[in-house]
């Protein structure tokens, strides 16, 4: 009993401590896994396939006959999909993607939980903003640096005497001996 009671409380101790963020970044990784081994091995169906063609130029890259196994994900108006094949011909890249209803409901569930943190719910139909939104410190964000200044800057400064060279400084020309 008292070891159940110990680990009971080790448990709500972790959650405590990293919150629940932790499970979804475990449901994350779950379903990782479970995505790669379904496309590592062949199983499923082509009708799930989703095909994009990319028109690119790589002068330097033959064109590929077969399609080769990609790992990636990527989100588009909301929706999550995950790269399966890829090949490059005829100066076009064909991606095969699927999409992943399971991550997104892994997010829906997230951003329901984070919302959950503020006080101010949106049952009333008011147009206020929530200012502050706690999904920014767990998913990561797109950071963009522009440079204020061209870089490092030296500035020239050209005398205005004219200067000539000492002859005693200057090399002599010495020519090899004559032949005799």
């Amino acid at each position: 009993m008292k070891r159940f009671l110990s680990i009971a409380f080790i448990v709500l101790l972790f959650l405590n401590t990293i919150g629940y963020y932790g499970v979804f970044v475990g449901l994350y990784h779950r379903n990782d896994v479970a995505m790669n081994n379904v496309f590592d091995s062949d199983n499923y169906s082509g009708l799930q396939l989703i095909t994009i063609k990319i028109p690119v130029s790589i002068p330097y890259l033959f064109d590929q006959t077969d399609f080769e196994r990609a790992q990636g994900e990527f989100q588009h108006e909301g929706e999550f999909y995950r790269l399966v094949k890829q090949r490059y011909a005829k100066d076009t890249l064909t991606v095969l993607c699927v999409k992943d209803d399971t991550h997104k409901k892994i997010d829906r569930a997230l951003k329901d939980y984070v919302r959950t943190f503020g006080d101010n719910h949106n049952d009333s139909k008011s147009t206020l903003k929530i200012t502050v939104n706690f999904l920014k410190d767990y998913l990561p964000q797109a950071l963009s640096i522009y440079t204020v200044s061209p870089g490092w800057v030296y500035s020239l400064q050209h005398n205005s005497f004219f200067r000539t060279p000492i002859p005693a400084f200057t090399a002599s020309i010495i020519h090899p001996p004559e032949r005799a």
